[in-house]
C-alpha cells in the first residue's frame, strides 16, 4: 500500500482494500491529520535540519490542498475503483455464508458523485458483539411540540453531563405531547436538507382483519400486529416521520442475514418504538443506474428526531446511537444529535393537501408502448412453450416526467395520503439523495412476536362511476378465469413459502375483492406462525419478490425481466417498512415515485402477464396506475 492510499482513507474505509479514492471534501481533515502525524512520528527520529524541511514541505503541501479543497475542486482518482465482484446471487439477499465486503465509493465514469453523510454504517459492526445499552427513558408531558423541545432540550444537557459508561448503547428520549398532530405535518414544516423517512401503516379497517387472523394464531387474543404487547404507544401508532441518522445501514452488496443481525442489534423488545426504516432494491444483480446509487442495495435508518402520531395523541422523540468500534463515539453521537435538535423547527403547520400545478416539459416511458407491446408478446410466446416453466412474468415501467417547477415530495406525499387510507404511504431520503415515494396497498408480511401475515394482491379493475356499475366490475373480476389465474398464482406462491418457516398456516378468505380509490383488486389473508424470531430473515428473503411483482417461477420471471427491461427498477417493487424490536411489517413499494430537485421525476407501475394477457389493456392499466401521480401535472407536452 502507498504512503497516499495510507493517509488518504478514513477509518470507516479500512478493510475495503477496493476503494482508491473518493473525494477531497469528503476527508480532508483526516487526510491532513495523517500526514501530520506520520511526519511527527518521523521526526522524532530525524535530525533537525531535516525535520524543518519536513515542515516546510508539510506547509506547502497542507496550504495547497486548502486551497483547492475550498475552490471545491475534487481530488482526481490516485488509482482506480475496482468493480464489485459478481458473486453469481439469485437474489437481492445473501446466506450468511455469503458476505461479500466490497464497498464502492466511486462511481462509473457516466455517473454522478455522491457522498453519504450520516452517522455511523451498522453494517460495518459485529453482530455478535451485543451493544452496551439499549432502553427508552419517557420525559413529561407536554402541552406543545414546542415544550416537547425544551423538554428534550434539558434531557440532552442532562445525559452529556452524565454520559453512560459503556463504549455502544442506544437510547431514545420522547416526550408525549397532548392532543393530536399529524406527523407529515411536522415533516414538511423541518429542513428539507436533512436525510428524511416518513412511514404511515393502513385504515384500521384493513389492519383489523389482519389483527383477528393474526390473534387467532397467538391464541391470546392480544395479536397487535404492531410489535409488541408491552408498549400502548406502539400499539396505538399511525405514523412515523423522522430527520437525521442516529445510525444507518446501506452496502453496495445485497442484503444479507449479517445486515439483518446488524440491524437487529441496535433493536431490544423493551424498546419497541426504537425502529429501523428502509427499503432494499427489487433486483441487487442489477446495476444501479445514477438516480438510485445513494439508496445502495439497501438503505435504512434510525431517525435522529422523531416524530409520532398515535391514534389519541403525539410524541415527539430524538434517539442516539454509539459505537465505538465503529469510529462513532458517544462524544460523536451527542454532537451530532444537538446540531440536528439545532435545527429542528417546533412551529407545526397544517400542510394543505393541494399541490401546485406543474407544467410537464417533457415525458418519456421506458419502454414506450411500441417496445411494451413487443415485451407483453415475448412473454406470451415463453408462456406457449412446451419447454418453457414460466407462467406469469409482472413488466413493469418507468416513466421520467421533467417539469417547470420542483415537486414537493412531502407535500405529494400528502394528497396521495388523503385518497389512500387503505394503504400504506412512506418516503425515504438519504442525505443529498432523490425522494422515494409510494402509496401501496399491498403488504409483504407483518410480524408480532412469532406471528407473521403477508397478503395476496393481484389482477385490477378500474372502479366503476356508479355503484351498480362497480358492483358489475367486481362480478367481472371474480369470474374472470384471466385473472383468477393471476391471482392463484400469487396467493399459492405465498402460502408455500410460509410453510416452509411457518407452522399453521392459513388462508383466509381464498378469495374476496380489495377496493381502492381507483381500483380493485382479487385479495387473500395468509398468516401462520414462525418456529423461531431468527426466521424473519427467512421469511423476508423468501417472500421478496412475490409472484405479485415478478411473476412464477419467480427465478425464471426474475431472470426475463433482468433480459428485457431496459431500466433500472431501484427500490420500485422491494420492501419498504421497518424492523422493530418485537415486530415488523413490510409493505410492497408499488405505486412509487422518485423525486429529484430541478423538476425531475421517475413514475413505476406494473402489470402481471399470463396467458390470455393483451398488451393494449395492459398499456391501460399501466396509466390508471400511475393517474395517482399525473394527476397532479398539467400535460402540455407530446408523450415520447
Amino acid at each position: 500500500m502507498s504512503f497516499l492510499d495510507e493517509v488518504w482513507k478514513p477509518n470507516y474505509l479500512r478493510g475495503y482494500p477496493q476503494v482508491r479514492a473518493i473525494s477531497m471534501p469528503l476527508c480532508l481533515p483526516s487526510f491532513l491529520g495523517r500526514i501530520m502525524y506520520l511526519f511527527i512520528s518521523a521526526a522524532r527520529s530525524t535530525p533537525i535540519a531535516s525535520t524543518a524541511h519536513c515542515i516546510s514541505s508539510l506547509q506547502a503541501l497542507c496550504c495547497s490542498l486548502m486551497a483547492t479543497a475550498i475552490a471545491g475542486v475534487r481530488w482526481c482518482p490516485l488509482f482506480s475503483a475496482s468493480q464489485p465482484p459478481k458473486h453469481g446471487l439469485s437474489s437481492a439477499f445473501v446466506t450468511p455464508s455469503m458476505r461479500p465486503t466490497t464497498l464502492r465509493i466511486l462511481s462509473h465514469k457516466h455517473r454522478t458523485r455522491r457522498s453519504i453523510s450520516m452517522s455511523m454504517n451498522g453494517c460495518d459492526c459485529d453482530p455478535r458483539s451485543p451493544i452496551g445499552i439499549a432502553e427508552t427513558r419517557t420525559l413529561q408531558v407536554a402541552s406543545t411540540p414546542s415544550s416537547a423541545m425544551d423538554h428534550l432540550g434539558a434531557a440532552i444537557a442532562s445525559l452529556r453531563a452524565n454520559p453512560p459508561d459503556t463504549s455502544s448503547g442506544i437510547i431514545r428520549l420522547q416526550v408525549p405531547i397532548q392532543g393530536k398532530i399529524e406527523s407529515i405535518d411536522w415533516l414538511h414544516s423541518q429542513d428539507p436538507h436533512l436525510p428524511r423517512c416518513y412511514f404511515s401503516r393502513r385504515s384500521s379497517r384493513i389492519r383489523s382483519s389482519s389483527d383477528l387472523l393474526l390473534e387467532s394464531l397467538n391464541g391470546n387474543g392480544n395479536g397487535n400486529g404492531n410489535g409488541d404487547g408491552r408498549s400502548s404507544a406502539a400499539n396505538k401508532l399511525v405514523s412515523v416521520a423522522g430527520i437525521g441518522s442516529a445510525v444507518f445501514f446501506r452496502h453496495l452488496r445485497p442484503f444479507s442475514f449479517h445486515d439483518w443481525s446488524s440491524i437487529r442489534r441496535f433493536l431490544s423488545m423493551d424498546s419497541p418504538l426504537i425502529r429501523a426504516y428502509g427499503a432494499i432494491r427489487f433486483d441487487a444483480r442489477s446495476n444501479l443506474s445514477p438516480e438510485w446509487e445513494p439508496f445502495g442495495c439497501f438503505y435504512f435508518v434510525v431517525p435522529q428526531v422523531e416524530f409520532d402520531e398515535l391514534e389519541e395523541g403525539s410524541v415527539l422523540a430524538t434517539t442516539i446511537a454509539w459505537d465505538a468500534s465503529l469510529s462513532w463515539t458517544w462524544e460523536n453521537a451527542i454532537d451530532s444529535l444537538e446540531a440536528v435538535m439545532r435545527k429542528v423547527s417546533s412551529l407545526v403547520g397544517k400542510l394543505k393537501r393541494q399541490l401546485p400545478r406543474a407544467s410537464i416539459l417533457s415525458n418519456s416511458h421506458c419502454p414506450d408502448k411500441t417496445n411494451w407491446e413487443l415485451a407483453v408478446n415475448k412473454v406470451l410466446h415463453s408462456i406457449r412453450r412446451d419447454d418453457s416453466p414460466i407462467t406469469k412474468v409482472v413488466l413493469a415501467r418507468s416513466s421520467k416526467f421533467v417539469t417547470d417547477t420542483d415537486l414537493d415530495p412531502v407535500t405529494l406525499l400528502a394528497c396521495l395520503q388523503s385518497e389512500g387510507k387503505d394503504s400504506y404511504q412512506f418516503c425515504f431520503q438519504p442525505p443529498n439523495a432523490p425522494a422515494f415515494i409510494g402509496n401501496t396497498p399491498e403488504q409483504l408480511f407483518r410480524r408480532s412476536g412469532l406471528s407473521i401475515s403477508s397478503e395476496a394482491l393481484a389482477a385490477t379493475r378500474a372502479r366503476g362511476a356508479t355503484k351498480a356499475l362497480d358492483l358489475q366490475i367486481e362480478q367481472e373480476l371474480l369470474t374472470s378465469p384471466k385473472d383468477i389465474l393471476e391471482f392463484s398464482i400469487v396467493r399459492d406462491g405465498i402460502r408455500d413459502k410460509l410453510k416452509a418457516v411457518c407452522d399453521g398456516v392459513v388462508v383466509e378468505p381464498e378469495l374476496t375483492v380489495r377496493k381502492l380509490p381507483r381500483v380493485q383488486h382479487l385479495n387473500a389473508l395468509i398468516a401462520g406462525r414462525l418456529r423461531s424470531e431468527d426466521d424473519e430473515y427467512a421469511v423476508l428473503s423468501s417472500l421478496h419478490p412475490t409472484p405479485a411483482v415478478c411473476g412464477s417461477p419467480m427465478e425464471d420471471a426474475r431472470d426475463f425481466i433482468a433480459e428485457t427491461e431496459a431500466f433500472d427498477r431501484g427500490m420500485y417493487a422491494g420492501p419498504v417498512g421497518w424492523f422493530g424490536g418485537g415486530g415488523s411489517e413490510f409493505a410492497v413499494g408499488i405505486r412509487s415515485a422518485l423525486i429529484e430537485k430541478g423538476g425531475k421525476a421517475f413514475f413505476y407501475a406494473g402489470t402481471g402477464i399470463v396467458e390470455g394477457s393483451d398488451p393494449s389493456l395492459e398499456w391501460k392499466e399501466l396509466e390508471m396506475k400511475t393517474s395517482q401521480f399525473t394527476n397532479y401535472l398539467k400535460q402540455e407536452v407530446a408523450v415520447e
